[in-house]
């Protein structure tokens, strides 16, 4: 798991429960993006959450999981959040 912290002790990392998060104190999560199927059974990751791209499609789920979570370390985490 990658984790970034920034100078205020603010700690950004993609969700999983590989670590117990709650266990750093008071967490905000929020959805960065969608892997779905289309009618067709092939998979899509749709980043437009973080004003990402669409990637795909993949034949399998787990493809689609993976370039998401490549695109969204690259791109998302080791960025500063903006204010929403």
């Amino acid at each position: 798991m990658q984790m970034v912290i920034d100078p205020q002790g603010q700690v950004r990392c993609l969700y999983t429960e590989a670590v117990d998060l709650a266990a750093l104190g008071p967490l905000t999560i929020r959805r960065a993006s969608q892997v779905e199927p289309d009618a067709g059974g092939q998979w899509w990751a749709d980043l437009s959450a973080v004003n990402g791209p669409l990637l795909g499609p993949y034949r399998h789920r787990s493809q689609a999981l993976a370039a998401e979570q490549a695109w969204l370390e690259s791109n998302v985490l080791v960025h500063a959040p903006t204010a929403t």
